[in-house]
């Protein structure tokens, strides 16, 4: 399909659910949305009765097809741009995408491993055990007995996201223009980040190296297991890792009819979340409950299984001591250190006002501690706060945006599990302890030691900067005692409140005259300009 034909597609669906009524009420009667309102209008057709907006958009992407829906489940995990109507229902867009012919799959695996699949197999399975719009999986077992899995990319698909994510682009710049707040909802610079994104998830190399580190994170795997990749097996758009048996964690029937530890099981999955995010500084960004499993060799003691690990976050750790700080401040209902630890970290300007900052966090977090300890959600108020943050010119930061949808993503699975789960008794006394470790003398020499070998490279370059240093303060001493007598001339003459304004205009003329007269010549007669400069202000001042 050309992309005029393509484009005309995406308006007349865009038309047929009605988007352009989801802009903001504040907008839809401006020029610019009656212009995009007249240009869907050949498209338009009244919506089933009942049919909610957030439906509407969510049967529009996935009557747009694979890429568009990745979009919507990108959109999804943006609560700080997507209203939380509309950021549910695109939770349940589902990615879904008819297999490709198996005969196709089997000639990609040949060409990136140079081999005939049934010399790499001992066991190739042609119909895929699932399918998605990147890539689909396929079982199979090893010459040396193990069972995997081999997941393919589809073929031809840089092609499609290109030219999917070159309209989504335009839409964006559209958009842009027709609202009025187009600068703080940033559409052009989301489908940037999607389309990063989705590029990213095309590399199974990034993913297989992913899942490496998170496995080795997790050794020993007693709460976590990761499964183990076969890099003989993986290139850029074929990868091959253990196959897995787990129950969905979201499959409570089978979980309860094995006796399953359900409270340890929503705790253990809190404490995986906070382990990766300030421990590890690596963590699962896609932990939906499609990417978890749960193993129960021992149902007192349930496992879970992390799949699918092409999306990982990590902060600084600077980001990671203010946010730890944060949250602890958040709970004690310290809202003036929120307010100056947003300012300290950067994450807000230097110039903000923290008693103003102050009252507009409290103002949205004083209704959330009014609810019982165990219903109050970490996510929801890390995001109540990162909103209040950007009315305050917070610039959108990737990487807590990352770490935000993890946290609900972790809270609201936990809850799911264990509808009593108070997050706050876990993450509570979890933070408070990393703090202290954090600086522990142990930790503290550890850090060192990761210094010293660029500290000692850069060593013998200290002696020349302090000779260098110690001549400036000797040069500067010279000229110290000129300095202060200038500045109590100075001072006097401020303190002599009846001197007319004629001889104050006068005095300043001939210090600046001086200044400036002596200014080219003060690296060999710096005393005497200096000199000219105050007997100049004492003589009118002594007059």
């Amino acid at each position: 399909m050309s992309s005029g034909l393509r484009l005309l597609k995406i308006l007349s669906i865009l038309g047929r659910y009605r988007i352009d009524d989801l802009m903001p009420e504040p907008y839809k009667g401006s020029a610019k949305a009656r212009a995009l309102k007249a240009a869907l209008l050949p498209f338009k057709r009244s919506l089933p009765q009942g049919m909610t907006r957030g439906e509407g958009l969510r049967k529009a992407l996935e009557e747009l097809g694979p890429i568009f829906i990745k979009f919507g489940q990108l959109l999804s995990t943006r609560p700080d741009l997507v209203p939380a109507d509309l950021a549910s229902e695109l939770n349940k867009l589902q990615d879904n995408v008819p297999p490709f012919d198996s005969k196709i799959c089997q000639k990609r695996i040949e060409d990136a491993l140079g081999s005939e699949v049934s010399e790499l197999f001992a066991s190739f399975d042609t119909k895929p055990l699932a399918s998605a719009s990147i890539a689909q999986v396929h079982a199979a077992t090893l010459l040396t007995g193990e069972d995997v899995v081999v997941k393919v990319v589809r073929p031809n698909i840089e092609k499609v996201i290109q030219e999917d994510v070159t309209l989504m682009a335009w839409l964006a710049k559209l958009l842009s223009f027709v609202l009025e707040d187009g600068k703080r909802l940033r559409p052009v610079e989301v489908v940037d980040e999607y389309r990063q994104t989705i590029f990213d998830e095309l590399d199974l190399l990034k993913e297989a190296a992913n899942a490496s580190q998170l496995k080795r994170n997790f050794t020993p795997p007693d709460k976590l297991y990761v499964p183990e990749v076969y890099w003989d097996y993986c290139r850029r758009n074929v990868m091959v890792m253990e196959r897995i048996y787990g129950v969905p964690v979201t499959d409570m029937k089978s979980l309860k009819d094995r006796g399953t530890n359900i409270k340890y099981l929503a705790e253990t999955g809190v404490e995986i979340f906070f382990t990766q995010v300030f421990e590890h500084n690596f963590f699962h960004a896609d932990m939906h409950p499609g990417n978890v499993l749960v193993s129960l060799v021992n149902p007192q003691r349930p496992q879970y299984i992390a799949l699918d690990m092409a999306i990982m976050g990590s902060l600084s750790r600077q980001d990671q001591f203010y946010l730890a700080r944060n949250m602890l401040a958040i709970f004690r209902r310290d809202y003036r250190q929120v307010a100056e630890l947003h300012v300290l970290s950067g994450w807000v300007p230097k110039d903000t006002s923290i008693g103003a900052f102050e009252s507009a966090i409290r103002t949205v977090c004083e209704p959330i501690f009014e609810k019982p300890i165990k219903d109050i959600s970490c996510g929801d108020a890390l995001i109540s706060l990162f909103q209040t943050a950007r009315r305050f010119d917070m610039p959108v930061q990737p990487q807590l945006v990352l770490l935000q949808k993890t946290l609900v993503n972790i809270e609201g699975l936990g809850r799911q599990l264990y509808p009593e789960l108070d997050l706050w008794a876990t993450a509570h006394p979890f933070l408070e302890r990393w703090l202290k470790q954090r600086f522990h003398p142990m930790t503290l020499f550890k850090e060192l030691k990761r210094q010293s070998p660029e500290w000692m490279e850069k060593f013998p370059e200290i002696p020349p900067l302090v000779f260098d240093t110690i001549s400036k303060v000797k040069d500067l001493a010279e000229i110290a005692p000129e300095i202060k007598d200038g500045q109590k001339a100075i001072q006097q003459y401020a303190k002599n409140s009846k001197v007319r304004k004629r001889r104050r205009v006068i005095a300043a003329l001939a210090f600046t005259f001086a200044g400036i007269s002596a200014w080219p010549l003060l690296s060999n007669w710096p005393s005497e300009a200096l000199v000219l400069a105050v007997i100049g202000v004492a003589a009118l001042l002594l007059s």
